[in-house]
C-alpha cells in the first residue's frame, strides 16, 4: 500500500510540474504573439514609409527630366518639395 501511495504522490508531483510548465508556456506564447503583432505593425509602417519615399523619388526623377536644365537645381527642388507637401496633405486628408 505504501508503494501505491508513493506512486500516486509522484504522479501528482509530475502533474503539478506539467501544469506549471503549461501555464508558463501559455504566458510565453501570449507574449510572443503580442510581439509578432507589434512587429507586423512596425513592418507595415515602414513598408508604407518606403512606398512614400519611392513615390517621392519617382516624382523627383520626373521633375529632373522635365527640367532639362532650364531652371536651376535649387528652384526645382523647392517646387518638388512644395508638390510633395501638397501630396502629403492630400494623403493625410484621405486617411482621416
Amino acid at each position: 500500500m505504501s508503494n501505491f501511495l508513493e506512486t500516486v504522490g509522484l504522479l501528482e508531483d509530475k502533474l503539478k510540474n506539467l501544469l506549471e510548465k503549461y501555464e508558463f508556456l501559455k504566458k510565453e506564447n501570449e507574449i510572443l504573439l503580442g510581439n509578432i503583432n507589434e512587429l507586423q505593425q512596425t513592418k507595415m509602417f515602414y513598408e508604407e514609409e518606403l512606398k512614400n519615399e519611392q513615390e517621392n523619388y519617382r516624382l523627383l526623377k520626373i521633375a529632373k527630366t522635365i527640367d532639362g536644365g532650364k531652371i536651376d537645381s535649387k528652384e526645382t527642388k523647392q517646387k518638388i518639395n512644395a508638390l510633395v507637401r501638397e501630396i502629403d496633405k492630400c494623403i493625410v486628408k484621405l486617411n482621416q
